[in-house]
């Protein structure tokens, strides 16, 4: 059975000062996800604002990572798979068959 989806993805960045904060959100069609990052810049550091672009973006890319797989394990312990706590891991649950 073949199954093709399109899930939209919004990253807005600011900075203000020596800090970026980044939002970036998912929308799946019946779902959206918002994470959040932001990253600061060390006063003897020079201003490099990509820098701080890419890891605020990075920190909330991963904090919506985690609530999408917190999403997907719910959803598999409610069709009836064994995900646990333990599913949280990195790599649990069902396998990349991307990567070798």
């Amino acid at each position: 059975m073949s199954h093709t989806t399109e899930w939209r993805v919004r990253l807005d960045l600011v900075e203000d000062d020596r800090m970026t904060k980044a939002r970036v959100e998912l929308d799946t069609g019946t779902a959206t996800l918002t994470g959040h990052g932001t990253a600061r810049r060390s006063p003897q550091d020079a201003d490099v604002p990509v820098i701080g672009d890419e890891l605020a973006a990075a920190r909330a890319m991963e904090n919506l990572a985690d609530q999408l797989k917190r999403a997907a394990y719910g959803d598999m312990a409610a069709s009836g798979s064994a995900a646990g706590p333990e599913s949280l891991r990195p790599y649990a649950g069902w396998p990349d068959l991307t990567t070798s």
